[in-house]
């Protein structure tokens, strides 16, 4: 996959998961009744993510960065139809843990991209360069979701959600093999 696409890739999923992180606190409000509910929702999402990224890590050396990225966006798609669906805490800890080994898949899967495509020489300003594009994409989609919110439902905010992961996980897929730089 080519570099340009990459940024684009992760320009969208950090659109899609900005849509809805900061806005899904409100709907989890609707299926809690306390503050240490939400402490272990977010707990089970983080120690499922670090308990995780050893397996993975082995894994993506074998199935490549572009197949995990597509399990990722798709996972993340079909995630996010079933997370307005919650009524019960228990179902909001299953979708947090399920969703820990998600962003475990991203996170690794993002660093080792980045590792095998850019030049060591410019490590650091292609880097930076890849982080300007993805936070402003992200920062875009909270400002805009916010207004969305006002006029759509939250529930409705994850099926949009849902339909941009899908697609990033068709672009990816369409992408050539990731080419390493010589350098």
């Amino acid at each position: 996959m080519k570099y340009r696409r990459f940024i684009i890739y992760q320009g969208v999923i950090g659109m899609s998961a900005s849509m809805i992180f900061p806005f899904y606190v409100l709907l989890l409000k609707n299926v809690g009744n306390s503050y240490s509910q939400f402490g272990w929702s977010y707990g089970l999402f983080a120690l499922t993510a670090a308990l995780s990224y050893s397996f993975i890590g082995k894994f993506a050396d074998r199935a490549g960065d572009q197949s995990l990225l597509v399990i990722y966006s798709w996972g993340m798609a079909l995630l996010l139809l079933i997370f307005p669906l919650a009524f019960e805490i228990w179902h909001v800890y299953i979708l947090q843990i399920v969703m820990g080994l998600l962003g475990a898949i991203q996170k690794n899967s993002e660093k080792t991209v980045l590792a095998r495509t850019v030049n060591k020489e410019t490590a650091g300003k292609e880097i930076g360069l890849y982080h300007i594009w993805t936070s402003v994409g992200a920062a875009v989609a909270v400002i805009v979701t916010g207004y969305l919110v006002d006029f759509l439902t939250i529930g409705s905010i994850f099926y949009l959600a849902s339909l941009v992961f899908a697609w990033s996980g068709f672009y990816i897929m369409k992408t050539e093999n990731l080419k390493i730089k010589e350098g």
